[in-house]
């Protein structure tokens, strides 16, 4: 729309413009500059809209970070979230590892201003996870705990271990690791290990934590961390049961709904049940091909915050907009 198709003449656009400064600028409401032009607060409404849409205003947002601010809260009323934030990807031309650094680095400045010395923090493992902790320089001294043993196949720095270790030296304050693998071969070596005095003490701090950070992860190769531990036989068992997304070695279903298959009996991690009672959960999913998995972890509930990219949120939201079209923003 272009400013002549709204507004056919000088005058017309002055008075838009100085209500829009009234608005926007000087803080008054529109039931006042209903009041001072001698028009509806409802026609004040249409042409403050009309004057963005035609750009005859625009909004600068001059951000600490490059969030999109209206497609953040879209994306947090949608799910219901309690703080929402998606990072800009205007240009769209970097790397999955230079959007994990960006992801990574916008998680660390949330948590970062966010976090007390009551805290005490979980982290699940994921790769923008650890990024996330390389840009934190400070922390208060809480508590670090480590929510899934190690991945198999990983190097030693991107070790879950390590990076709760890193973390905790920032912060200060102690640190709860958990020396074993993600997932063992069968569910009495798994409680085994879990009677494992070091590994109990941590798996004991559960229902203690007040913050988690977890990344979302998509039921398909590359995209889990469990997904490529497992055979062929069992990825395909547990992916006709309905898997469509993984959070710190737990699965959900398209729906939201917390999957029980054998494979929770068989990996050192929190469950379900623990990570729902935690008050906040940050959650970090980016990339499109992830969009499916980030709707059903936003659908059960589990996350609190979401941390993601524009391309992620808006193919989220297509999702929820088909569920829901007539109440999705």
């Amino acid at each position: 729309m272009s400013n002549k198709a709204a507004f056919t003449g000088l005058t017309d656009a002055v008075r838009a413009a100085t209500m829009a400064h009234r608005f926007y600028v000087k803080g008054d409401s529109k039931i006042e500059i209903a009041e001072a032009f001698g028009i509806s607060r409802f026609k004040v409404a249409r042409i403050l809209d009309s004057a963005l849409a035609s750009g005859l205003v625009s909004l600068e947002y001059h951000l600490p970070e490059p969030v999109d601010p209206g497609l953040s809260d879209d994306l947090r009323a949608a799910y219901g979230l309690r703080r929402a934030f998606v990072l800009d990807r205007a240009d769209g031309g970097e790397s999955r590892a230079e959007l994990r650094q960006r992801i990574g680095g916008l998680a660390a400045r949330v948590l970062s201003e966010t976090v007390t010395a009551e805290d005490v923090i979980g982290l699940s493992w994921a790769r923008s996870v650890n990024v996330m902790t390389e840009h934190i320089g400070t922390l208060p001294p809480c508590p670090i705990v480590q929510l899934c043993g190690v991945q198999a196949g990983m190097d030693m720095r991107d070790r879950s271990v390590e990076t709760v270790s890193r973390l905790a030296e920032v912060a200060g304050g102690p640190a709860y690791p958990i020396f074993a693998p993600l997932v063992l071969p069968d569910r009495r070596t798994t409680d085994t290990l879990r009677r494992q005095p070091g590994i109990a003490e941590t798996f004991g701090r559960f229902g203690d934590l007040t913050t988690a950070v977890v990344s979302i992860g998509a039921w398909r190769a590359g995209e889990s961390t469990v997904y490529d531990a497992l055979s062929p036989d069992e990825r395909d068992a547990i992916t006709e049961r309905g898997a469509k997304a993984e959070v710190a070695a737990r699965l959900f279903d398209a729906d939201g709904n917390a999957l029980s298959t054998g494979l929770a009996h068989h990996v050192l991690a929190i469950t379900h049940e623990e990570l729902r009672r935690v008050p906040e959960v940050i959650a970090l999913g980016y990339t499109a091909p992830k969009a499916e998995a980030v709707d059903a972890v936003l659908r059960s509930g589990l996350a609190t915050t979401m941390i993601t990219d524009s391309d992620t949120a808006r193919a989220a939201l297509d999702l929820a907009r088909a569920r829901h079209p007539a109440t999705t923003p």
